[in-house]
């Protein structure tokens, strides 16, 4: 039995727990105003879930999601995390998180500057092209025809792996990437954002996508 660590509970870290609970995961959540802030959602989730901090919820899984805004990246706990799998869910928004130069003149990608804060983790992109409320409605059998695929890359074949295996429990085709530093082609404003695609036209966004977009 996984248990999932979840860093972040707002719109994408609820629902990857939902999904997660729902395909029999354990998953201890946290956010960033204390445990007791989130006892509805564990109310709503049911016994396989829990809250707690930040570090408690990093320390409990087997492997983490992390799923704050990239302006609190540098909040995210070091040590609890170190030699796991950690989903970045990140994406850029500038309105958001003021304008990072490295991020605007395309020298580096949001999972990039996650695994520059955890060194010592296996970082791998996943769960940031697909609406929230896609991830537990979207899913379809595998072999289903014109299946929803999502992207994940890695620098990391196990977390890739991983990645790969979770979104086909939750109802998704894969397509990697390849290493972190190609993960801009599925990040804000590129082809493959937020639209639904199987794993041929995910493929196509992803080599339209330019750099800088």
């Amino acid at each position: 039995m996984t248990t999932l660590g979840i860093i972040g509970a707002g719109h994408i870290g609820s629902q990857v727990a939902r999904a997660a609970v729902a395909h029999g995961y354990d998953v201890v959540i946290s956010n960033s105003r204390g445990p007791e802030t989130l006892s509805d959602l564990v109310a709503e989730l049911g016994p396989r879930a829990r809250a707690a901090t930040s570090a408690e919820a990093g320390a409990a899984g087997d492997v983490v999601v992390v799923t704050v805004p990239l302006h609190a990246l540098s909040k995210v706990p070091v040590e609890p995390l170190a030699g796991k799998i950690v989903l970045d869910t990140n994406n850029y928004y500038f309105e958001r998180d003021g304008h990072i130069d490295a991020l605007d003149k395309g020298e580096t990608t949001t999972s990039e500057l996650l695994q520059e804060h955890l060194p010592t983790s296996k970082v791998v992109k996943a769960f940031n092209q697909i609406r929230s409320g896609e991830i537990t409605t979207d899913g379809a059998p595998a072999g289903a025809e014109d299946r929803r695929a999502l992207a994940t890359a890695s620098d990391f074949d196990e977390a890739v792996e991983f990645v790969t295996s979770f979104y086909d429990e939750l109802g998704f085709d894969t397509v990697n990437v390849g290493p972190l530093r190609e993960s801009w082609r599925v990040e804000r404003d590129r082809p493959a954002y937020v639209v639904r695609q199987n794993a041929a036209e995910l493929r196509e966004n992803l080599a339209r996508a330019n750099r800088l977009p």
